[in-house]
């Protein structure tokens, strides 16, 4: 398969898999007769890996970390577990902080709601800003 049959085999584009190419995730070998690339059952396999590890969140250096211990024959499900994990917790703080941004925001809204506009002066921008006070009740 070329870059091409690879990447709507998989539903990615072409510069996807180029990518991985290019930083030794997947290796296709080159065609002898014109050069190109072509890409094995092997290749689109390993691509098929990547894609669902980048869906559940392992960063590009996760997954080449997971390769290298499957090439060195070791079992890589451990480091898997290790690596979703450390994700999981990481997630759950983005999250939570998300929320906690997304309470303050509500609140602001509501606080703003029916205060004038009023014309910046030398010391204040917009005064709904400068004189909000965002109190977590939780």
């Amino acid at each position: 398969m070329r870059v091409n049959n690879i990447a709507k085999a998989l539903g990615v584009s072409g510069d996807t898999v180029r990518y991985y190419t290019r930083i030794g995730y997947i290796r296709p070998h080159k065609n002898a007769n014109n050069g190109y690339k072509e890409y094995s059952k092997k290749d689109a396999t390993r691509l098929k890996f990547i894609l669902s590890a980048r869906q559940l969140g392992f960063s590009v250096t996760d997954i080449g970390n997971i390769i290298q211990e499957a090439e060195k024959g070791k079992v890589a499900c451990p480091l898997v577990r290790q690596l979703i994990d450390q994700r999981l917790q990481e997630t759950e703080k983005r999250f939570l902080e998300t929320v906690e941004l997304f309470e303050r925001m509500k609140a602001a809204v509501m606080d703003w709601q029916d205060k004038p506009d009023k014309e910046p002066t030398g010391d204040m921008i917009c005064h709904l800003i400068e004189n909000f006070s965002y109190t977590n009740t939780k």
